[in-house]
């Protein structure tokens, strides 16, 4: 799981971002009285959970926990339940641990990575979806993201908030200067980037000193080059990393690696940038054009002073073979009670009705395919769930987060150490390959 500094978790908003508040909502115990489902499938009275109290934890502070707490405020005067929010922090499972250890965990929690699902689930610590939180998933998400909160042939998670991972950030100005478009295809991306070049300004700010934007350029690549198909082979280390498809990835990303000129400070300087300096380099100092991630960038651009839409604008992240790459990572709700309130919650978070309520808030994208991007509050945000609409069935989850963390999440071990190599060296895609697959080989077999 990517680590990213606490102001930017804070300040996940699509718009230039504020400074964050750190307020956090208390720790109150939840009851557990029955009632009817409170949720948009629910019959019964106007208020069919009154005195129903729920307890929900999730990491989020400062604004992002004020904007899910406008939603859990939509649930409570649709249901009469009372929600009691808790942060967990950064760290979820130090949060969740003991509670569960204890016999008090939350009665709904939302995990940073489908991962944590995955293990809670083996520690017989999740909630089985009721069948009314499992209708509004089969209505309202294709079936890629049901499997993915699934264990052991039951369905735990719901992907109730993503963040968009196929993005790529430029400077209009610097392409202005060089008489440069937003590209659409990675063979123009490339041309691009040769174009700003002989302008004088280096195309990418790469932040390779955090491992995890190298993972996210190639989960890009890989998916649009090798398809959803391979994309999900690879993710479960069905095929190795000493593939074809890896390769052709690998090759491609070399066309940038390769040409130090592409790189501010070469391919030295970019592994000694992190995130968010890159995004500083391209919009505070304006020494590069472009820098390559999430959604998120644009807390950045707002503290280098720039307005995003304006001086900081997006291009979908090119195609680099016959698939339009949309990669997201996200936020997973599931039960650790089973109780009538938690899946009332659960499917209303699911529902349509709930993640319009979500969208109208700053920084959200839902990842259900039935919230209209009219929703949202700016341009930007309508422009990024679109594509996640239009991406259809090909939509898939950050790989690296699929993985054995002691591969896809460690700093300095596994492939974040791996691509930091082959940065260095993009010459030898063989043996970054065979790094990557005896790497993966091992954390798979844990």
């Amino acid at each position: 799981m990517r680590k990213l500094p606490p102001i930017m978790v804070a300040c996940l908003a699509l718009a230039a971002a504020a400074a964050c508040g750190s307020d956090s909502g208390g720790d109150t115990g939840s009851g557990s009285a029955p009632a009817a489902s409170g949720a948009p499938s629910a019959a019964g009275g106007d208020k069919p959970l009154a005195g129903e109290k729920i307890e929900i934890a999730a990491k989020w502070t400062g604004d992002e926990q004020a904007n899910f707490e406008k939603v859990l405020k939509a649930f409570e005067e649709k249901t009469g339940a009372t929600v009691t929010y808790a942060s967990t922090g950064e760290d979820t499972g130090a949060y969740l641990g003991p509670r569960i250890e204890g016999g008090n965990p939350p009665d709904v929690a939302i995990l940073p990575q489908p991962g944590l699902v995955q293990q809670y689930a083996d520690e017989n610590a999740l909630k089985p979806l009721s069948p009314e939180v499992q209708a509004q998933i089969d209505q309202n998400y294709t079936p890629y993201w049901k499997d993915l909160g699934s264990a052991k042939g039951q369905v735990y998670g719901v992907l109730v908030k993503a963040a968009h991972k196929s993005l790529i950030w430029y400077r209009q100005g610097a392409f202005d200067d060089a008489g440069a478009q937003p590209a659409s295809t990675w063979d123009d991306l490339i041309k691009n980037a040769q174009t700003l070049s002989d302008s004088g300004v280096a195309p990418f700010a790469l932040c390779a000193a955090s491992g995890w934007t190298l993972t996210d350029l190639f989960e890009n690549v890989y998916l649009s080059s090798a398809g959803p198909e391979n994309y999900d082979k690879l993710a479960k280390h069905e095929i190795p990393w000493t593939d074809p498809s890896v390769k052709t990835a690998l090759e491609k990303m070399a066309q940038i690696f390769g040409k130090k000129e592409f790189m501010l400070g070469g391919s030295s300087g970019a592994l000694q940038t992190d995130f968010p300096t890159c995004v500083t380099q391209v919009y505070g100092q304006k020494k590069a054009a472009m820098v390559i991630e999430a959604d998120f960038v644009a807390a950045s651009v707002g503290q280098s002073g720039a307005k995003v839409g304006e001086d900081a604008k997006i291009m979908p992240f090119p195609k680099a073979g016959d698939t339009a790459p949309v990669v997201l990572g996200g936020d997973v709700g599931v039960a650790m009670k089973d109780t009538k309130g938690a899946m009332a919650l659960l499917e209303f978070l699911a529902s349509k009705e709930g993640g319009e309520v979500w969208a109208k808030q700053p920084g959200y994208l839902s990842p259900n395919r039935n919230v209209s991007p009219d929703n949202y509050p700016d341009d930007l945000t309508k422009q990024l769930a679109q594509t996640i609409i239009s991406a259809g069935e090909s939509v898939r989850y950050d790989m690296s987060d699929l993985a054995p963390s002691a591969f896809g999440g460690t700093d300095g071990k596994g492939e974040w150490k791996d691509l930091q190599d082959f940065l260095r060296n993009p010459s030898d895609v063989k043996g970054a390959q065979e790094k990557l697959e005896a790497d993966a080989a091992k954390a798979f077999k844990k």
